[in-house]
């Protein structure tokens, strides 16, 4: 019987899909637009809003999680993000005072994968 149920259960989210995916779609929709806004904010308030959007790719969650932090979601003390987040300020400074190229600042705070 159980079986049954879930076989059903199935087979009737396959026949209307838009009852589940619509809302969610929404949603999501809607949170991203709120954090594409917050983002843009946070860059503007760092005087990083004129950046290249690729620079602004690279760097976008080291900006996420400066935001985080200073809303109080948590408190960094890790040696390791207090020198990733001097190597973006020092990167993005560069770039902006035409020290370097944008090429070589968004290979410089590329983020190496394991």
């Amino acid at each position: 019987m159980t079986l049954h149920t879930l076989t059903t259960s199935a087979i009737s989210r396959k026949a209307n899909p838009t009852l589940f995916v619509a809302p969610l779609l929404k949603r999501i929709k809607k949170e991203s637009k709120q954090e594409f806004d917050e983002m843009q904010q946070a860059f503007e308030l760092m005087g990083w809003g004129i950046l290249p959007d690729e620079l602004k790719i690279e760097i976008f969650e080291d900006v996420r999680f400066m935001v985080q932090e200073l809303k109080g979601y948590y408190s960094s003390c890790d040696p390791h993000v207090k020198r990733r987040r001097e190597t973006v300020h020092f990167w993005v400074s560069s770039f902006q005072d035409g020290v370097c190229t944008l090429e070589a600042a968004i290979k410089a705070l590329k983020v190496k994968s394991l």
